[in-house]
Formats: structure tokens, sequence, C-alpha cells
């Protein structure tokens, strides 16, 4: 079936123009200057060539929860007193990283490196390591060092920050960085928590993550006779990254509008809090997406568990029919989040 993609208020691409682009890889973004309905969420697409590195950074207010969707890189973080953190993701695994907390991305594998990156706000602010030194004074840092200001006189303060550089030599990967570390999870490693024909769902919240703040990821896969049930979170933004294969989407506006669309590879999608969504693979294979939310402990109300809790004669009179017109809804006590697609994929209009 010959599916068309629909514009829509909710849906860019990761893949569209790098807002930094050079020889050693490229950084594309989806913020709220892409998607204007963007709040607490924003993505952005990391590429390393092989002995690259994403400068040392952070994020004045954002935290960032990265996914590595291919190759393996060094992970380095420098937090609070002194605090130093240093492991390597590969592929499947993911990294925290606290808002302020300078951290760099190395790729430290002979191929290419490729991240999908999530911060807890529309409107990330970075700050290089290059400018910040760039901004005091030889004397100034020279103090901070007990060393001469002519000890900085080389230093470049006039070029901006150059985000991706390449690494000379060989770096060296200490031991330890290939053990568990508080900042990694291997969330495809394990098994998933939710496991049905119709696809399945590996999380990573707080229950499980324990250094997760304010952002949390789960990595959904639809088989191509599933579906996400409708249904909405009470109080928690949705950010979704679709890594393989073709959905649609439905979502339900506040002004009544219905909008119904399709995402393929490297789309990005964002739904604000308690707007009622469904996803459904309409594609030949599975459907794998990253799914980010601006809370450690995301919850949802789903369509199939909830027409249990009030009346038919409630019911009846909701949607104005006769309470016998009503279909027999099957009781539900905790919604399964994916269901089986036993009905036809529906036409495009």
């Amino acid at each position: 079936m010959t599916m068309t993609k629909s514009t829509s208020r909710h849906v860019a691409t990761l893949s569209g123009q790098p807002r930094f682009d050079g020889p050693m890889g490229s950084i594309t973004h989806v913020d709220a200057g892409d998607l204007p309905i963007m709040r607490g969420l924003s993505m952005r697409g990391l590429r390393l060539a092989p002995n690259a590195v994403r400068e040392p950074h952070w994020h004045a207010n954002a935290h960032e929860l990265g996914y590595c969707l291919r190759g393996e890189a060094l992970i380095t973080i420098a937090a609070n007193h002194a605090q130093r953190e240093s492991f390597v993701v590969g592929q499947g695994e993911m990294f925290f990283v606290p808002s302020g907390a300078m951290h760099s991305i190395e790729n430290i594998g002979s191929e290419p490196a490729e991240f999908v990156l999530a911060f807890s706000h529309e409107h990330p602010e970075d700050f290089g390591l290059k400018a910040a030194f760039g901004a005091m004074s030889n004397a100034v840092l020279g103090n901070s060092y007990d060393l001469p200001s002519a000890a900085f006189e080389d230093f470049d303060r006039q070029q901006a920050d150059l985000e991706i550089v390449a690494v000379q030599g060989h770096t060296l990967v200490e031991g330890q960085a290939r053990h568990v570390n508080a900042y990694k999870y291997s969330v495809e490693a394990t098994p998933p928590q939710i496991d049905f024909p119709a696809g399945t769902a590996h999380t990573t919240k707080a229950a499980l993550w324990p250094a997760l703040r304010d952002i949390a990821m789960f990595s959904v896969r639809i088989t191509d006779r599933g579906m996400r049930e409708p249904h909405w979170h009470p109080e928690t933004a949705e950010m979704g990254y679709v890594a393989a294969g073709t959905a649609r989407m439905t979502i339900l506006d506040p002004d009544g509008k219905i909008d119904t669309y399709t995402v393929t590879q490297g789309d990005v999608y964002f739904i604000p809090p308690a707007y009622p969504h469904h996803i459904e693979n309409i594609g030949a294979g599975t459907f794998h997406a990253l799914i980010f939310f601006d809370q450690v402990s995301p919850g949802d109300v789903g369509y199939r568990s909830l027409i249990n809790v009030f009346p038919r004669s409630v019911l009846a009179q909701s949607f104005g029919i006769a309470e016998d017109q009503l279909p027999h809804f099957p009781f539900t006590e905790i919604d399964p989040l994916l269901v089986p697609r036993t009905n036809p994929i529906d036409p495009v209009i």
C-alpha cells in the first residue's frame, strides 16, 4: 500500500540541513525553532567520523540523554566537586549528562558513530571549553593555574567553537571505562519490560536508572501487525525519533483538529501533555521509535482501560447512542500499551 506523507505542526526531520557540518562530523537540530509547539524537550543528531570528538561542552539549562544508533564512543563527564566519569557506549546503549556538567563524546571505533541526543529544554543553551577559556584574560587564566599570563598567549580567541574536532593519535581507554557506570544504561541488552506479539518496549525511567532527572525514554518496537493503542500522558510531553519503519499517527488538538500523518526513518514528532494520540505500524517490517518524555516516570491513560471506569449508561449518553448499541468492551485492569492490529489499515484520505 502506497502512503502519502502529510505535513504536520507536530513533525520535523532530524535528517535535514546540519547546523554544524565539518570534515569530522555533523550536528542536526530539532527544537522549538523547527517545531514551535515544542516545550520541555528537543533533539539533536550527532555524527562523528573515526577519531572525531564532540568538544568538551555543557548545557546551561538542560539535561542530556543520548542513545547510540551505531558505532562506539568514549563519554567523559566532569561534574560537581571534581567528579569525573569516563565510560564507553556502543550500539543500543545510552548515557545521561546532568545539566551544567561538562562532557565530551569521542568516536573510538574504526567506523562512523551516530547518536540521537535528547534534551530537557526546547532551546538548549551550550557552552564550549574553547569559548569559556577565551572569555577570560591571559592574566586571569595565569592566576588560576599559578602560571605567567604569557603561557596563554597562543590561545585563539577569535574563532568560534569548532564543536567537532579531530583527535591526534590513539586515545587510551581505561579498563574501568568498559565497566558499569551510573551514567550509562544498556537499554537494549535488558529484557523488555513490555513484551507482546504486537511489539516490545525497553524502558529507561527512574526506577530502573536512578541517575535520570527530568527525562526518560522508551525504545518501542511495533510489529507489522501491531499498534500503540490510543492514549495520552496527563502530565508528560512526548518526543519521538523514528529509528526504522513507517507508521501512521493521529493526534487530537484542543481546537478539535484531527491531525493524521505518517512518519518514517529520521522523523521527529512532538506531542504536548494530555493530547490523545496513537501510533500504528503501516510498513512491511518492524517499526522502531525512541520515545522521550519530560519526566523520569511518565504515566499514561489508555483507551482500553478508561472505558471501564464509567457506567455504560454514561458512556451511551456521551457517545449519543442507545446503551444497547454500545460495543461489548472487554474488561481491562491494566493497559497493554501495545495491541494487535486485527482490522485492515485505514485507507489514505
